[in-house]
């Protein structure tokens, strides 16, 4: 189970009884700098759970899915593979792939002799969408350690500032408050930063690793398509001739070939030579 990252610091606070502070109260010594730093851990519990939830092959691939494609694909029923691929219902990663590619051969003059280059390319396109999906945790990761960053300078520039005020004679209590600010948030900001840094690195390794194999079974599903446009191109008939408008002038006949049994002219005589 997922648990948040500020939770962490219960492990790394003193007993109660040593310092007379529970969690949250170290957690409120970070002042508005802290609630920030909270606010995203619980942000990023909930899209790493959401990740994980979404990078499977049953929700990227569905079997179910692979096997209504591979149907219409193998008997050739293009149109309904189309249709199929469009319906929200079925709307998956392998779905909008084929969806992307099918419009882009319907377009092309080429057919499905180019489907596995527009697969290759829908694909990319797909890869990158689920990519930008967990990018807000490795957001969230780089931002985290800046914020508690943050929450140091201005706890340091409070306790300057209690210094200027009690000119330079400030007790140890008055400069406490100011001094825990600038602690906290750098433990803060970076409990966050260290647990969701490789979390996000697990997140896109795994996303990587299923749009491959979804990528093979594209690949796989496109095979049905080029050997039904192989096969359409070796049977398709030679196109008839364009009409030719009213009007217009007819073709030239063709010239006839020259009569052999005809006279023919002399030969040319060769200069030099003999009469």
């Amino acid at each position: 189970m997922m648990m948040n990252p500020i939770l962490v610091l219960a492990a790394a606070a003193p007993p109660a009884a040593e310092s007379g502070k529970n969690l949250f109260e170290y957690i409120a010594a970070g002042r508005q700098v802290g609630v920030v730093i909270v606010a995203l851990s619980l942000v990023a519990v909930a899209l790493i759970i959401a990740g994980l939830i979404r990078l499977r092959l049953s929700r990227l691939a569905p079997q179910a899915v692979v096997d209504e494609l591979t149907s219409h694909l193998r008997a050739g029923r293009v149109r309904e593979a189309a249709r199929f691929c469009s319906d929200e219902a079925n709307d998956t990663f392998l779905t909008r792939i084929f969806r992307r590619a099918l419009i882009r051969c319907a377009r092309s003059p080429f057919g499905f002799l180019e489907i596995r280059s527009a697969i290759e390319e829908s694909g990319r396109a797909e890869t990158d969408r689920l990519h930008r999906s967990i990018e807000p945790v490795g957001v969230i990761a780089a931002i985290a350690p800046m914020l508690g960053l943050l929450g140091t300078v201005i706890g340091m520039v409070g306790a300057f500032d209690t210094i200027s005020a009690t000119e330079g004679v400030a007790r140890p209590d008055q400069l406490a408050g100011n001094i825990s600010v600038a602690l906290i948030t750098t433990v803060m900001g970076l409990i966050v930063a260290i647990l969701c840094t490789p979390l996000f690195a697990l997140l896109r390794s795994r996303a990587d690793h299923l749009a491959g194999e979804v990528a093979q079974t594209a690949e796989e599903l496109a095979g049905y398509l080029e050997v039904a446009a192989q096969q359409q191109g070796a049977s398709a008939p030679r196109p008839p001739a364009p009409p030719r408008s009213a009007g217009a002038p007819a073709p030239p006949a063709p010239s006839a070939p020259p009569n052999s049994s005809g006279p023919s002219a002399p030969p040319s005589p060769v200069p030099g030579a003999p009469a």
